[in-house]
Order: structure tokens, then sequence, then C-alpha cells
């Protein structure tokens, strides 16, 4: 009879101890399977539109308000990675679109720009780059993107 009694504490320990256990690993299951993925996306998205939107500010701020012969160069500091991944902002269209590996990440945003503005060219890899302003031969001006700054530069 002693030695059941003995028993019953432990078991009980024991009992409690895969009870816990269970509930942890639910619990992770939990936020790891579904919620914890669904805030990184909602987070990446979000930081992917602020991205494009400081990155079509930029370009728009770098084409000087009036002249025709006009060199400018900007520089443009954008996150290095959005979600842990590298990603692309380039100029097609009008616009600026960013392409990401992830689908909750992207979008485009239309550029507005002066008559003046002739094309709108050029791509950055994460981390940005530089936008430069070169005189068009034919008159106005052409907008470019890209990674390495020129010998020109309004700073």
């Amino acid at each position: 009879m002693t030695a059941g009694r003995a028993v019953t504490p432990a078991v009980g320990k024991a009992l409690e101890a895969g009870i816990v256990v269970l509930f942890v690993a639910t619990a992770t299951t939990a936020l790891y399977g579904g919620v914890v993925p669904d805030a990184r996306n909602a987070a990446g998205s979000e930081v992917g539109e602020r991205a494009l939107e400081h990155a079509a500010a930029e370009v728009e701020a770098a084409v000087p308000p009036s002249g025709r012969e006009a060199a400018v160069e900007r520089r443009v500091s954008l996150p290095e990675s959005i979600r842990d991944y590298g990603y692309e902002i380039r100029a097609a269209n009008g616009s600026l679109v960013l392409a990401h590996d992830h689908p909750s990440v992207g979008g485009s945003t239309p550029l507005v720009l002066p008559d003046r503005v002739r094309t709108v060219t050029g791509a950055w890899d994460g981390g940005g780059g530089v936008v430069r302003v070169e005189p068009h031969p034919a008159g106005g001006v052409v907008v470019v993107l890209a990674d390495e700054p020129s010998e020109v530069s309004d700073r």
C-alpha cells in the first residue's frame, strides 16, 4: 500500500509536465503557423509601400522646377532588404515598380513629373542609389535611376 502512495505524486507531476509541454507546443504551432507569418507579411507590405512612395518622392523632387538645360544628381536611401530579401525598384511606363520575391510585397506608383521630362529609365537594387536628371539632346530632360553616382552632383 505505501508503494502505491509513493508513486502517485510522481505520476501527477509527470502528467502536469506533459500538459505544459502540450500547451507550449500547441501555442508555438499556432503562432508560427498563422499569426507570425501574417504579421511579417503585413509588415513587409507596409515597408514596401513606404519605400516605393519615398523613392517616387525623391525622383519627383530631383527634377528642377524650371530650365530646360539641367544636370542634377540626387542620392536616394532605401532599406537594404524587405522581409529579409532583396528587391528592385525600376522605372516602367511613367511609374515606379517594386519587384520582390514574396507575393505580399510589391506594387507600383505613378510619377508626377513636368511635361519637359521625356523619359524615366533605370532601376535600383535594394538600398537605393542615385537619380540623375540629364539634358536631352532634343530639349527637355531625361531621368535616370542608377546604382552608382557619376561626376555630376547637386550636393
